[in-house]
């Protein structure tokens, strides 16, 4: 059970996980500073680690720098801030004053003022098991200019040798794990695209170089925010390491004042024991109770037409890929891109979310209605941040979009950025968006974003800088809305890929789209790096043809469903047109992902070999009774052996049958010899294999 508590002599507040402690204090000026983080300990003993401040050593070392809870700048702290704040006479120095706390079961929230102006610092920190949630709040009662807000900074203990772990990438190639050693210095990862990117992902974990997926202290830290965002990891020469984050651009100024409060999004972090698994389990399960507003719901089968007919879209070609689709097990039928306004192409129409009714005579209701027949959901593709040029939307209200005077308007993919903190087009965004959903009994949205901000400017606003954070509020504020009205709706989040995912979005949509990539051997590395902090229940995984339209590779249809079988199972080819053996075994594979889907989506993930360039790559769920292994192998060379898997997470006292050939297994056999799989000969072998636990 997680429990705070205050020690009054100390003046130090101790944060109880379930197999952690984090621990602050105020130090002789009042300044929230860094006590403990890490294996589980009592508030006693987290009494001897509280010593007073210590003194300079000279004039230029401070052996207390660092140790900031919320990093400030002024005086004599020269560590990189978190928040940096100027009054209106131009002083820029923070001095802190403690007013008061509140801890409300597992919400402490710690009150201070600055000792001369009228600024107030509310630092909000909440127990989520072993994740902290933190969050710093802002307000004041005249006018005060805030050049960073972050949402906390974390202190890691002091090791020999710091080692991070983050993702990178670009469009069609997202979220590539990296592991290197921390510079000494500071180490920025950010997005100035005021989406979260396809470039990098708001988190970060740091161990001592030694953890590996089984073993080892991992420290990780995660963003709560779709907009652009920034983590700043800084190392000293005498070995203290912290991570300080939360939105922002650069140069970007907060007003802070009456009526206008600033409240930074959750950065949260995580301790672990158990290496890198143990750490992604407990972000999986952070999201399955806290994050997703439906994780008890299993995520149909779903089919996207994109990849199908592009923007040739009409109700008759959509009718037979739906019933298709259908008789394949398919449980939601998405109709993407090219049912609205003038869209034949992605050069106009965007904007326009009227229906084409030369494409669809008698509006969308007909297709609704078969679809639903069939037995399935009915979805559509939306982008409603975006507008062309080439639209009535644009030629009406040309003010509408992201712009400065005398500057080009830039445009990416033939679009440019609705400008979502102006009130009027949030009310406009809304208006069609809920007669969309609530006329035509839509089930499901796919919201996409293809393009980063650019020009990000609103004249005439007094106050021009706020829609860096205000757009995404409004989106935030939209998708609840929508979702408070409509509580049948589900919502897919998209940014051309993987490039807004993130724990904001994910409180607002069920699933995310990682990338536009569907190569087979690419995904098995975009979502190795997409499960080290998010689960397998929100990523949506398609099945689309031969060769890949990204890589131009080929690979089996059976490889091709136990790659997205490791997910949200989707199908985006032209199944029209696929042979019979083909249909075959896609129902085939749609009913064993029915049957495993509870373990997949609902199941703790143990990643027993990484993707590489030859052997074998496998990971495994396991979920109450049941455990689920994929194992895939790229390429065969020189007939090597295959070698048994050890499997993980399992009770080494029990039995395990495997449902295919009824084999039973001794657990501890499994666990410390491994299980011999018996992939086929050759290259893109894979396999799917079923264990229960023999009762």
């Amino acid at each position: 059970m997680a429990v705070i508590s205050f020690d009054a002599d100390h003046r130090t507040w101790v944060l109880t996980g379930e197999s952690s402690t984090y621990a602050l204090r105020l130090d002789e000026d009042d300044v929230p500073v860094h006590v403990y983080w890490g294996p589980k300990l009592t508030p006693s003993e987290i009494g001897e680690l509280t010593p007073k401040t210590r003194p300079w050593w000279d004039g230029f070392n401070d052996p207390n720098e660092g140790l900031g809870e919320l990093a400030a700048d002024g005086g004599t702290r020269y560590w990189p801030p978190a928040l940096q704040v100027r009054f209106g006479d131009g002083t820029r120095a923070l001095e802190w004053r403690y007013e008061t706390h509140e801890i409300t079961g597992e919400h402490l929230v710690i009150g201070f003022t600055d000792r001369h102006y009228p600024l107030r610092i509310a630092l909000h920190y909440r127990l989520r098991s072993d994740v902290v949630e933190r969050w710093t709040e802002l307000t004041a009662d005249t006018d005060v200019e805030v050049v960073r807000a972050d949402s906390a900074t974390w202190v890691l203990p002091t090791f020999e040798d710091y080692r991070l772990s983050h993702v990178t990438g670009r469009w069609a190639a997202e979220t590539q794990l990296r592991r290197t050693t921390a510079p000494h210095g500071e180490t920025v990862f950010a997005s100035r695209r005021g989406i979260t990117s396809h470039h990098a992902n708001p988190w970060v974990m740091v161990d001592d170089g030694t953890a590996t997926e089984r073993h080892g202290e991992v420290y990780g830290v995660a963003l709560a925010w779709s907009g652009s965002w920034r983590l700043t990891t800084t190392r000293s020469s005498t070995g203290r390491l912290t991570v300080s984050g939360g939105f922002g651009q650069d140069g970007v100024v907060h007003h802070v004042g009456p009526g206008k409060p600033l409240t930074t999004p959750v950065l949260a972090g995580l301790y672990t024991g158990g290496g890198f698994g143990a750490a992604s389990r407990a972000w999986h399960a952070y999201a399955l109770a806290h994050v997703l507003a439906h994780p008890a719901e299993l995520r149909p089968v779903l089919y996207n037409s994109w990849e199908a007919t592009g923007f040739d879209v009409s109700e008759a070609g959509q009718r037979a890929l739906a019933e298709r689709a259908a008789a394949l097990g398919v449980e939601l039928f998405v109709m993407d891109d090219g049912w609205f306004g003038a869209r034949t192409g992605d050069h106009a129409g965007l904007g326009d979310w009227h229906v084409n009714r030369e494409r669809f005579p008698d509006g969308l209701k007909p297709l609704v209605a078969a679809v639903h027949g069939l037995g399935m959901q009915f979805g559509l593709w939306v982008e409603p941040e975006m507008v062309n040029p080439d639209s009535d939307l644009y030629r009406a209200h040309p003010d509408w979009v992201l712009h400065h005077p005398h500057r080009r308007r830039s445009e990416l993919r033939h679009q440019l950025v609705l400008n979502f903190a102006r009130p009027d087009v949030a009310a406009w965004a809304h208006g069609w968006l809920d007669r969309l959903v609530g006329e035509h009994g839509v089930d499901f949205l796919k919201w996409d974003m293809n393009r980063p901000f650019s020009e990000a400017g609103w004249p005439g606003e007094a106050d021009p800088d706020r829609l860096w954070v205000d757009h995404t509020r409004a989106v935030y504020a939209l998708l609840d809305r929508l979702r408070a009205d409509h509580p049948g709706l589900r919502i897919e989040a998209c940014s051309g890929g993987g490039g807004r995912i993130d724990f904001g979005v994910l409180a607002r949509a069920d699933q995310v789209w990682p990338s536009d990539n569907t190569d087979t051997l690419d995904r098995l590395r975009i979502q190795h790096g997409y499960g080290q902090v998010y689960p397998a229940s929100a990523m949506s995984a398609w099945v689309t043809d031969d060769p890949n339209f990204v890589t131009a590779r080929a690979t089996p249809l059976r490889f091709r469903f136990h790659v997205a079988m490791a997910g949200v199972l989707g199908l985006g080819g032209r199944i029209v047109d696929w042979p019979d053996e083909d249909l075959a075994l896609a129902r085939e594979a749609i009913a064993l992902y029915r049957d495993i889907r509870p373990v997949v989506q609902h199941g703790a993930l143990y990643r027993l070999r990484a993707p590489a360039d030859d052997g074998v790559t496998a990971l495994q769920y396991v979920h109450g009774d049941r455990v689920v292994v994929f194992a895939y192998r790229q390429a065969a060379h020189f007939n090597a052996p295959e070698r048994p898997l050890r499997l993980d997470g399992l009770d080494p006292a029990h039995r395990y049958v495997d449902s295919g050939t009824g084999t039973t297994h001794s657990a501890a056999v499994l666990l410390a010899h491994g299980l011999p799989l018996g992939l086929p000969t050759g290259d893109f072998a894979s396999k799917v294999v079923r264990l229960h636990r023999k009762i």
